[in-house]
Formats: C-alpha cells, structure tokens, sequence
C-alpha cells in the first residue's frame, strides 16, 4: 500500500495546487496548465449553494450499520463519522472522532482517546458511552442484521468499555491485523444512541451522526437531501448548504442532466461517453482512484454449479478483454484474482482461465453435462463503478455460455431486494463487485470467501477449509510479510476452486459541471463532500 498511498499523495497535491490557480480540467489527475483567466475567477469559488448528486439508484438505509451497499454510503458517511478516518484519497489511517490511540504489543487490547466537544445532530453529547452503546449494539445482532460487524470483527471483541468520558478500551479474543481500518469503514460510522432509542427500527431513514451534514428528507427512489451542519466541530466546514442526491436509472439520462444543469455530478458514466464529455467546455471527467472487482458469482451450493469442474467450464467460456473493450471502452484491466493487484499480497503468480470455449465443453462433458444445462444469470438494475452496464454484461455472458452449451436466463430484481436475495444463495450466476472498503487484502478475500462471511457478503456460499484457515491466521498477524504470503497460498486455492468468474478492475467515470471544485473521489466509492464548492 505505500506505493499506493504515494501515487494518491500526488495526486492530492496536484488538486491542490489546480484548485489554487481555480482550475477545473477534467479528471482529478490531469496535469493540463491553467488557461488564461482562471486565475482570476478564484474570486468566485463561495462557500454555500446546492450541489445536485445524480447517481443509478437509491440507498437501501441511511443507518449504514445495517447495509453493504455504496448507494448507502454514499450519504452516510457525510452524516456520520468514524472513529478513525482514511486520509483523502487513500486507506491510511488518520484521527477521526478519536484523536490517538495505542495498541498493545499482543494486540488485543486497543485504548482510544475521543475528540471532545463534538455533539450529535440532535443535540447530544458524544463521548466514550456513545461508543460503547454502538458496538454493543452491533455485537447484540447477527450476521443478517449487521453483516460488516460479523465480516470484520465477528466474535472477535470481547468488550468495549468507557475508561472514562473520553477514553474507551477495546479488549479482543484473537488480533485483527486491520483493526484500525476496519473502525475507519463506512459502516462503522458512530449514531446517537438517544436517536436509536427514539426511532427503533425506523433509525433507518432517520439517521443522526456527527457528520458535516444533517438529514432532512427522503422520497423513496428519488431524492435524499442532507443540509449544513452548522454546529460541525471542523470550523470552515461543510462549504455547501445543501446536497441533494437524486435518482436517475439511466445513465445516458443522467449525463444529459449533467448537461442541461439539472444535475451537478454524476457517477456511473459510460466509458463511451469520456470524449464527448472532454469536448464540453462546462463539463469535466474526474477518474476515481480504483480500488474494485466486478465479477460473476457461482454459488457453489446450487444445481451443476456444486461441482468445481462446472465453475471452470465456465471460467474457461468467457472472454473478458471482448467485454472490456464493449462496455469499458478499454479502462479496465482484466480481473484474474477477487482483488486488485494494487492490494499488498495480491498474487500475480495465478494464472487466469483462458477464452477456452473447447475446454469448457470438454469440462462440461467430464462433469456430466455434455448437453450443457440450464440456469438463471442474475444482472444488476444499476450502475455501479465497477459495472455501469449490468444488463448488457449479462447479455454478453448469455452468449457466451449458449456457445459452451449452457443456456442462461437472465433475471434481475429492485436493487435492495437483488441484494437480499443473492445474499440468501437464491441466485444461480449474479454480477456484482466490490469496492474495497479499507485497502486491505482481508476486505476482500476473507469478508467476501471466507466461509465465516456466508449470509453476509459471501453470496457464492463458497467455503474450503485450508482457505479459512489462511485468511485467519492472516488476520491475525502483525508480521506483514507473513501476511502477504498467506494471501497469495489462499489465492491460489480459490482461483483452482472458481466461485467466481473474475471480470474485470475498472477506473471508475464520474462528471461534474465545471463548477465543481474540491471535489476528491475516494477510492473506497465513499466521497466526502464537506470541502466541495460551487463556482458562482
């Protein structure tokens, strides 16, 4: 990750000083010089205003404890704030709502000092016992209810006590190598426990954090509003008013928004639409740093796709550089591991399955089907960073399975229950991704494969008992060389066993008016939005 963070660091700086000269070539990495005249409307950049967020779909929960989804975190982590926070467009850890902390030499005991002063948006304190009532809370649930605690802490806090007002101890049963990553996730984002006594199961779409922002409103599949939280600790911020995050499926009807100014920024911008968007002179492309996998996942517990020789088939009968260069327009690398080759202890010893359509009808004939067989391909209802065309990905695989034999029909549902339901293992084939959360090799290889994550974020239902073993001992060591190691052994397994069909790491494409400054795409998909302008 130190490469990484150093790249992002550059990028950071670059922004910075652009931002300085006013400015707003497109991309966050373009290092164009400043036109003639630029300089002089840095006059203009004002604080206050309305930002317009276009994106694909709704958020399923303002309480982002409760779900696994971007659209929800998105919003959430301007209401809310974390314990420890990533730095502006990396995964290193920076003081959030606690200002330092200290591990022990065993790693089990973990104290943190908590920023004082800092209210809630309906007036109350937040302090040690507001901490404590969070991850009792979390711990009280299970993995349907809270499915990121039980991924990335599972039983492994044994208590979390008030030391004092703004001390509180965290005492484990076993080390969790990214346990300070893990608190800065976005579903570990801080409540007011008054407000969680209030609303009771109806918390969640009557979200109260410490967060830059405050909720106003939400109509379902249209908009969420979140206003200025005057009374935020960080002096200065937010510079908006108000953000309004409205819903337009389309993307193409989103990009016209964004031209027509009834929208401010969008996401899940077709990779064909990067040139045209350059060529508007109000308009600008901004990349966001890329840290995903979008894959096809084959729960491993249903009909042919039991058998190992079945998911290699499959593997074999895709051809992934035919989709890259039909939907992504060439920006996106093909995937050959379930994480990116950015994240320390990726293995780029695994060799990937090739466009094999032969061996994978000889597969299919060596596992019984020789006549292929039939199954449901499950495509996404909206656009993601990782996939901003689900349904024409999912036709494109259609296709290429026909040609092995295996016909495939596809389904798709409303985006929250899409979710419920391949979450249950009900799907045969579903696409979906991931953006990684903390920038570690855990977030993506243990939360998504691990047999511990099935009913959370393993949706394949996938479990082999050499990899489980791996991916805790990895997580349980502070030597970062060991880890590493027992990613890449773990990887090598997974890859051979197939319960996924790896598509493809994407740069993900969002566009804003020229207007928009100070806008930082985070890696993990959850972008802060307290230090955005408008240009008057």
């Amino acid at each position: 990750m130190k490469q990484l963070k150093g790249i992002w660091a550059l990028v950071l700086m670059l922004l910075i000083s652009l931002a300085l000269v006013g400015c707003n070539s497109s991309a966050g990495t373009d290092d164009e010089p400043a036109e003639d005249g630029d300089a002089a409307e840095e006059t203009e950049a004002t604080s206050g205003g309305q930002l317009v967020f276009a994106r694909g779909g709704d958020s399923t929960s303002l309480d982002p404890a409760i779900t696994t989804e971007g659209e929800a975190f998105r919003v959430t982590d301007n209401l809310y704030e974390t314990l420890v926070n990533f730095g502006p467009q990396d995964t290193e850890i920076e003081p959030g709502l606690a200002t330092d902390w200290t591990p022990s030499e065993d790693g089990l005991t973990h104290t943190l000092n908590l920023r004082e002063g800092v209210k809630f948006h309906d007036g109350t304190d937040f302090n040690a016992e507001a901490v404590v009532f969070n991850f009792e809370r979390w711990k009280a649930g299970d993995a349907e209810q809270f499915a990121y605690y039980t991924s990335q802490f599972g039983d492994k806090i044994d208590s979390v006590t008030a030391v004092d007002e703004y001390t509180v101890e965290f005492k484990l049963n076993a080390p969790i190598a990214p346990f300070y990553k893990n608190l800065a996730m976005s579903p570990f984002g801080i409540a007011s426990p008054a407000a969680l006594e209030e609303f009771g199961d109806d918390f969640f779409k009557n979200p109260v954090g410490t967060g830059p922002f405050k909720f106003k409103e939400w109509k379902e599949n249209d908009r969420i509003t979140i206003v200025k939280n005057e009374d935020y600790w960080q002096e200065g911020l937010p510079k908006l008013d108000e953000v309004i995050f409205t819903v337009i499926p389309e993307n193409s009807a989103r990009l016209n928004a964004l031209a027509t100014g009834e929208a401010d920024l969008i996401d899940g911008v077709n990779f064909s639409d990067k040139a045209t968007i350059e060529s508007n002179p109000d308009l600008q492309v901004i990349e966001r740093p890329s840290l995903n996998v979008g894959y096809l996942g084959l729960t491993s517990t249903r009909g042919p796709l039991k058998d190992k020789l079945v998911r290699q088939a499959l593997n074999y009968a895709v051809n992934k550089e035919q989709i890259i260069d039909a939907f992504y327009a060439g920006a996106a690398d093909p995937a050959v591991n379930p994480m990116p080759p950015v994240i320390a202890g990726y293995n780029p010893d695994v060799a990937d399955y090739p466009y094999d359509p032969e061996k994978a009808k000889e597969l299919l004939a060596e596992a019984g089907y020789p006549d292929g067989f039939e199954m449901e391909l499950w495509a996404m209802p909206v656009a993601r960073p990782y996939m901003p065309e689900g349904q024409k990905v999912a036709e494109a695989l259609q296709k290429m399975f026909e040609a092995v034999g295996v016909k495939a029909k596809i389904v798709t549902y409303e985006w929250g229950t899409y979710l419920d339901k391949a979450a249950k293992g009900e799907a045969d084939t579903f696409l979906l991704g991931w953006t990684g959360d903390n920038g570690d090799a855990d977030n993506f290889l243990y939360v998504l494969l691990d047999q511990d994550s099935i009913g959370s974020n393993n949706y394949s239902y996938y479990q082999n008992a050499e990899v489980h073993e791996l991916l805790l001992k990895a997580q349980a060591s502070s030597d970062q060389a060991e880890r590493e190691e027992l990613y890449k052994q773990a990887q090598v397994i997974i890859k051979d066993d197939a319960p996924w069909i790896p598509l493809v790491h994407s740069t993900p494409l969002l566009a804003a008016s020229k207007n928009v400054i100070n806008f930082l795409p985070h890696p993990t998909g959850s972008d802060l939005l307290s230090s955005v302008e408008i240009k008057q």
